[in-house]
């Protein structure tokens, strides 16, 4: 009898044993807020980026630059230009490069640098100077020129005076009326150069008075 015991005991045990061990909960998943704004971060600054990329590439344009330096005066073949993309200011007015077969054949209206954008300004069909007008360079000391700059297409007066130590001759002073067609400072002295555009008759008179080095610069008026 204590042997049938025994077997149901152990019978007991063996059934009883599995019902009997405690049940394991499923692990519970941790949020971490810091990962989620992290998260919800890095979307936003792709969506700006995105943006941001289209952006640029759509307001960009196609315009027309200098290949090289084309001096002034120089007709504009069609190896002197080139066709870059470029986000430009409205305000700068350039050139598409749509324009391409109507710039080359035009005459350059000033020096335009290498790798510059060219402008409506840059060129144009006519030839400076013409053959009833002369350019002639005048080197001036900052005493002798106005104190404003000077731009293309000022009208001024190129005054004779008298050498240090002399007195003013009598009556109106000797002048020549004369157009700015270019500025520049000479590197090797400092001075101001004016390029001066005067009739053909007047070109060899102006350049004997501006040779002399006695002489004024006076600025009129830029009504027009």
């Amino acid at each position: 009898m204590s042997k049938t015991a025994t077997r149901d005991d152990r019978t007991l045990d063996r059934e009883s044993g599995p019902a009997a061990s405690p049940l394991v909960p499923p692990p519970k998943l941790r949020r971490r807020p810091a990962l989620i704004v992290a998260a919800l971060v890095a979307i936003c600054l792709g969506a700006l980026l995105a943006a941001w990329a289209w952006t640029a590439t759509t307001n960009t344009q196609e315009v027309l630059v200098a290949r090289d330096t084309i001096e002034r005066g120089a007709v504009i073949q069609a190896d002197d230009l080139a066709r870059v993309r470029v986000s430009a200011d409205p305000a700068l007015q350039p050139v598409p490069a749509s324009q391409f077969d109507q710039v080359v054949g035009q005459r350059a209206a000033y020096d335009v640098a290498a790798g510059a954008m060219l402008t409506p300004e840059s060129f144009s069909q006519a030839v400076v100077p013409d053959a009833d007008n002369s350019i002639v360079g005048v080197a001036l000391t900052p005493a002798q020129a106005p104190g404003l700059d000077l731009a293309t297409g000022d009208r001024v007066r190129v005054v004779v005076t008298p050498p240090e130590g002399a007195e003013m001759p009598e009556g109106v002073p000797q002048f020549s009326e004369a157009t700015v067609a270019g500025v520049r400072t000479s590197s090797e002295t400092g001075q101001l150069i004016v390029d001066l555009l005067v009739p053909h008759a007047d070109a060899a008179v102006l350049a004997a008075r501006a040779a002399t080095g006695n002489v004024a610069l006076v600025l009129d008026s830029r009504e027009r």
